[in-house]
């Protein structure tokens, strides 16, 4: 961004410089002193609406809003004078002249901003003697109640419903001491569920259906962490109390994602405690899983993939890891596959090809990959396919913020219509399944397509070409050479073009990155590159398979012909993903399973285990814009383990069979320092995680004179899911559920 000029004023006696066009309240913040308000809220349209933030500006007639006033060369501003104080004690009073003093049940008790400025400025008794205006409490959705005596009208609600999210859910109705928040459908909500109102609220007026009166905020503990669902990475704050989650929100506005989250982050957490979980390892007799011991169901994993190794060799036994698990969960997942066992039959449900992305950036993806910060302040955007209002919400946030704060311009090609067109400044639409032969037409390669989409491909290509810079964010319906050509067309743009691929779930990239591929290790280095192979072997003492080995379909389809004769699955459910076993296991000897729930894979399975969810670990993931974060554990739970430890155990089980060597990592951290080692994308600072950060990983991979990268049609496949749906976890979020938005197909 071009440097700002600068512009000198003094508040309370400090000399301060600010960017031209600051607002006096922002400025005040870069000194660390506090003017309060209820209506202003960063990034919104100025309100107003409170009075609370009125200060001295001398030479000025009366006092003035500090939310409304930008600062000006040599204003001279006071900030807590006695005029400003009374001021600000006068205005409470009137809001409080309705406010019901129920602080002692309000669950906004404690942390509310109006209680706060009572006990700051307020006085200890009214001069108003009427009685209070009343009206009953609202439910306007499972999710979301409001209570209009606590409302002050501060219509931050109605601001970040229409201009954040662009859902325009909220209004004012009535008028004077008489106006209330009112709901799009009269005495309901119909929108999107994504509790920011109710974030946002600085008083109790809108509380959540999943805290009320359930506890307070100083008898809980609060564990920021990252969403266990959609692959943006938002990060969420989870209040605990005895082990138990009872809300999330952003409510600090760190991370990644600010104050955004959507109905997962903010209340798809109840599946820890659903009561469908897997609470001990099963070991099948018969037709039926029987509860068993851990040691007894180790033991047993253990001799039974033994048995099937020795029947039929390294490459008779499959490994499907998730996108889910923790980057350091994966890591170890791929090196049981190919340094226990000897074979690359490692893979996991692709819904972005990460891979093909880096291998068509080469040397260039260090800088030429998008974080989410970049596309925020990005000019201009270029969305091929993907719904991502739906698909991936914090992308179409820090697009519409882009929008509204810098003017962007965004251009879509998509085979629907979606959300996002609203604010399009070209949408062109194609039909289902042509995004290809529409991709090879900007860069230039023959494609027959129908004049008036040529028409109009036409004016898109000349208003990018018009662009200094473009970001370039793409779904799953581009892959292998498609993301070649796109890449090729970026690299006639003027300016820098940065790329994008959009994933479905939390740790979808990190799956990729840590070598949950048949063709690649961790790093995308190939697995048929000796040089690169070498590495790998002198880190973990052992040779490795050269040979790329099946991919996740094809090891269901071996299963189902009676190829394979063990398959061990790592949170996934590939029996219904992958849909040519139906609901059946096929002639498959052995299938073990690490899982949360009986999903179809794992009630046809010979052993489950247990495992924790990614709000009872710790470790890494990795967004689909390549930064990690770290996962902090929030709650224990009796019975699960965590799939680090289950890992860690198999292989002592495994070494006492006389396969391989056992893990002897102590902690996930310890796995993390290796992977720093192994993936040099990964060598980033660690006090930028710890301390809640995000570290954009800066990969690269050389061609190396290898064939150009390729894959076959229809391995990456987005599930499609929508706001209120997370693959098979979005089964056990009961709350989501519930709503009448939800689409409660699996």
């Amino acid at each position: 961004m071009p440097d700002q000029k600068l512009i000198r004023l003094k508040i309370n006696d400090r000399d301060l410089q600010v960017p031209q066009g600051t607002l006096v309240i922002e400025a005040t913040r870069r000194l660390g002193t506090e003017v309060p308000s209820f209506c202003y809220y960063p990034g919104l349209s100025l309100q107003a609406a409170c009075r609370m933030c009125l200060v001295e500006v001398e030479k000025a007639p009366k006092l003035q809003t500090a939310c409304t006033l930008v600062a000006t060369e040599g204003m001279i501003v006071r900030t807590d004078t006695e005029q400003v104080r009374q001021a600000r004690k006068y205005m409470l009073e009137f809001l409080l002249t309705n406010h019901p003093l129920d602080c002692p049940v309000c669950d906004k008790g404690g942390e509310c901003e109006l209680q706060d400025m009572v006990f700051r400025y307020g006085a200890d008794t009214s001069r108003f003697v009427e009685e209070k205006i009343h009206r009953p409490e609202e439910k306007w959705s499972e999710l979301v109640y409001y209570d209009a005596p606590r409302c002050i009208l501060c219509f931050r609600c109605v601001r970040v419903c229409d201009e954040g999210m662009d859902v325009k859910a909220l209004g004012v109705g009535m008028r004077g001491a008489n106006s209330v928040i009112i709901p799009n459908r009269g005495d309901h909500l119909e929108c999107e569920e994504c509790g920011m109102c109710i974030d946002i609220c600085p008083v109790g007026a809108l509380t959540s259906g999943t805290y009320r009166y359930k506890t307070r905020p100083w008898e809980m503990h609060y564990v920021p962490t990252v969403c266990a669902h959609c692959s943006n990475g938002c990060k969420t704050t989870l209040s605990v109390r005895n082990h138990e989650i009872l809300r999330a929100n952003n409510r600090d506005l760190s991370g990644l994602n600010k104050d955004f989250l959507c109905v997962k982050g903010r209340f798809g957490f109840d599946f820890t405690n659903h009561p469908e979980r897997i609470r001990q390892p099963l070991l099948r007799s018969g037709d039926k899983l029987l509860p068993v011991s851990w040691e007894e169901a180790a033991q047993a994993a253990a001799v039974k993939l033994k048995a099937a190794y020795d029947a039929g060799g390294k490459d008779a036994i499959g490994f499907i890891g998730s996108n889910h698990t923790s980057n350091e969960e994966n890591y170890l997942l791929q090196r049981v596959a190919r340094n226990t066992f000897g074979t690359n039959n490692i893979d996991h449900h692709r819904t972005a090809d990460y891979a093909g992305l880096i291998a068509a950036l080469g040397d260039r993806a260090a800088d030429s990959l998008l974080t989410m910060d970049q596309l925020y302040h990005s000019r201009a955007v270029l969305l091929i396919a993907n719904d991502v209002t739906n698909q991936n919400p914090l992308v179409a946030w820090q697009i519409r913020t882009g929008i509204r704060h810098f003017g962007a311009k965004l251009f879509l090609i998509n085979s629907n219509d979606i959300k996002l067109q609203r604010k399009a400044q070209q949408f062109v639409k194609i039909p289902a399944g042509q995004e290809v032969a529409a991709l090879k037409w900007l860069a230039d390669e023959e494609g027959l397509l129908p004049p008036a989409l040529v028409e109009q491909l036409v004016q898109l290509k000349a208003a990018l070409e018009a662009e200094t810079e473009v970001a370039i964010v793409f779904g799953a319906q581009l892959s292998g050479a498609a993301i070649a050509t796109l890449v090729a067309f970026g690299s006639k743009l003027p300016g820098k073009a940065r790329y994008m691929a959009l994933g479905d779930y939390a740790n979808s990239r990190g799956a990729a990155d840590m070598g949950l591929l048949p063709g690649y290790l961790p790093g995308y280095a190939r697995v048929d590159d000796a040089k690169a192979r070498e590495k790998f072997e002198q880190l973990w003492g052992a040779a490795l398979p050269s040979n790329p080995g099946q991919t996740a379909p094809q090891m269901v389809d071996a299963a189902q012909a009676g190829k394979l004769k063990g398959l061990y699955v790592v949170g996934a459910n590939p029996l219904s993903h992958f849909g040519t076993l139906g609901y059946g296991r096929g002639k498959l000897d052995l299938l073990i399973v690490q899982e949360m729930f009986l999903t179809e894979t794992a009630r046809v399975a010979d052993i489950v285990f247990p495992a924790a969810s990614a709000y009872e670990k710790e470790g890494t993931v990795t967004n689909t814009s390549g930064e990690i974060q770290l996962l902090r554990k929030a709650a224990e739970v009796m019975g699960p383990r965590t799939d680090f430890d289950l890992l860690r155990i198999l292989s002592h089980q495994l070494e006492k069979q006389g396969l391989g060597k056992a893990f002897h990592y102590k902690t996930p951290g310890a796995v993390f320092e290796e992977i720093r080692k192994a993936v040099p994308a990964y060598d980033v600072q660690i006090a930028g995680l710890l301390t809640g950060g995000a570290e954009a990983t800066r990969v690269q991979i050389a061609s190396n004179g290898h064939a150009p990268y390729d894959l076959p049609a229809g391995l990456i496949r987005s599930a499609n899911d929508t706001l209120f749906t997370s693959g098979t976890l979005g089964r056990f979020c009961t709350m989501m559920q519930s709503l009448p938005e939800a689409d409660t197909q699996p």
